[in-house]
């Protein structure tokens, strides 16, 4: 099954990939200033980014401008798995985010809650966002080339 969605993407036309590229970008620039996996004055990180945090940035911001590229070509169909891009988008910036920087989290359990018990739960948040957005893309693939499943 893998495969033939990787066929998929080999398919889609060149105008796909010259939105997908810089999609990604925007997605990684979007992600990387808040959470400061990209190094801004705008914000600090009060934990160290670990090699959790870059893989699950860059996997999401990949599949982010993936995504986002499939929404600027043109059908004609009503736009579907909108939900799961934003569920997608918003974890993947509590995954890779700083625990303690994280406000809602430090209201929630304090800074040390936030240490103890949300910190351990960033990797597995990362994989629920990055299954969101796999998701998301398969159904945006299908919506754009027309495959529908044989049930």
């Amino acid at each position: 099954m893998v495969p033939a969605r990787l066929g998929q993407l080999r398919q889609l036309p060149v105008q796909y990939w010259l939105l997908a590229v810089p999609s990604t970008i925007a997605a990684g620039v979007l992600t990387g200033i808040p959470t400061a996996i990209i190094p801004n004055p705008l914000f600090t990180r009060m934990v160290p980014a670990g090699p959790l945090n870059y893989a699950f940035w860059a996997v999401t911001s990949v599949l982010l401008g993936l995504v986002a590229a499939t929404y600027f070509t043109k059908s004609h169909a009503p736009m579907i798995g909108e939900g799961k891009v934003a569920g997608g988008g918003i974890l993947s910036i509590l995954a890779v985010g700083c625990p303690v920087c994280n406000k809602i989290v430090v209201l929630a359990l304090g800074a040390s809650g936030a240490l103890t018990y949300f910190a351990p739960l960033q990797p597995l948040i990362g994989l629920v966002s990055v299954a969101l957005l796999v998701y998301a893309l398969r159904l945006r693939l299908r919506q754009m080339t027309g495959v529908c499943p044989v049930r």
